[in-house]
């Protein structure tokens, strides 16, 4: 079997899995590298960038080479190729847990329970949700649904269709590496800006994939292309800003503005300031339209892969 066609039948075995199972309640393997990348870091911790390097290094190293080591020693097994690949896809994208955390906020909120929402929204993202509406949970979850539907879904299959098993686990490697040390807090600052450096070019290919596809699956097409063109690069990201501002054109919602994290108060830039204000109904439209940006990303990656492996044939 070709390598586009191990890639394909994988990556999407493995979406077809996350959509069935979700992440494993025990034994994720992500759950894993994060516990060995903490280790590392409690060995490596200097209040300087070059130790965050070392540290980066290590741990994306690590991960990238034993997948790499993995599929070499199944490389002359079609079947046990195309398993592998199926089971890192499956460990690496977090599509259906997205929703499930989401979909848990949002009813929640609808049954009135706010107490019970902001309880749960810190384990969907990083936001303060003490001061926080039933509005403004909702926006905080519809903003992450966004920004995770590159970082957990499609910011993967790119980097499977560019480096197969190795470029899958290589990207979440990454990611998960950002999220540990790659913020601006005061212990951070300096030992994880490699993580976040390298997180921002790692997911830049991811988010404008993203960002495009929100534009084709989503209802309102030209407000979608209207709020990635006039607000993406306002955003302090510059990987959630084309994918956040694309979500909030393509649901024709308010995204944005003032937002509690880590401790700190942001003001951020309004995106697509067209729109309503984020209520509690669109984040089961934000999930939906997550979902539809996943599967056309799997069809516009493996129609890549296949290509470049064809033109290879023929050169």
């Amino acid at each position: 079997m070709r390598a586009d066609r191990v890639f394909t039948y994988g990556a999407a075995a493995g979406l077809l899995g996350d959509l069935l199972l979700g992440d494993p309640r025990r034994g994720h393997p992500v759950a894993a590298f994060g516990r060995a990348a903490g280790a590392v870091e409690r060995v490596l911790w200097r209040d300087h960038r070059g130790w965050g390097a070392l540290h980066t290094t290590v741990c994306v190293g690590s991960a990238v080479g034993a997948a790499a080591l993995a599929g070499a020693a199944v490389r002359r097994s079609p079947a046990a190729s195309l398993a592998l690949t199926a089971a890192a896809t499956w460990a690496v994208v977090g599509g259906t847990s997205l929703g499930r955390e989401a979909r848990a906020i949002g009813g929640a909120l609808a049954a009135g329970d706010i107490d019970v929402a902001r309880e749960r929204l810190p384990h969907l993202c990083g936001r303060d949700p003490a001061a926080l509406d039933a509005d403004g949970i909702a926006r905080a979850v519809v903003e992450s649904v966004a920004e995770n539907t590159s970082d957990a879904v499609v910011g993967a299959l790119v980097w499977g269709a560019v480096g197969g098993v190795p470029g899958l686990v290589g990207f979440r490697a990454v990611n998960t590496l950002d999220a540990m040390v790659g913020h601006k807090s005061a212990k951070y600052r300096r030992y994880g800006w490699a993580s976040a450096r390298l997180d921002d070019v790692a997911g830049w290919p991811g988010a404008r994939l993203t960002a495009a596809l929100a534009v084709a699956a989503g209802r309102d097409r030209r407000g979608a292309v209207r709020a990635w063109r006039a607000d993406a690069e306002r955003h302090p990201s510059p990987n959630a800003g084309p994918v956040e501002a694309s979500f909030a054109g393509a649901l024709g919602v308010r995204l944005g503005g003032t937002l509690s994290y880590g401790g700190r108060v942001e003001h951020r830039p309004v995106l697509n300031s067209a729109g309503r204000r984020a209520e509690v109904r669109d984040i089961e439209r934000a999930v939906r339209l997550s979902r539809r940006v996943s599967w056309a990303a799997l069809t516009v990656c493996a129609a890549a892969r296949i290509l470049v492996q064809k033109k290879r044939r023929t050169s």
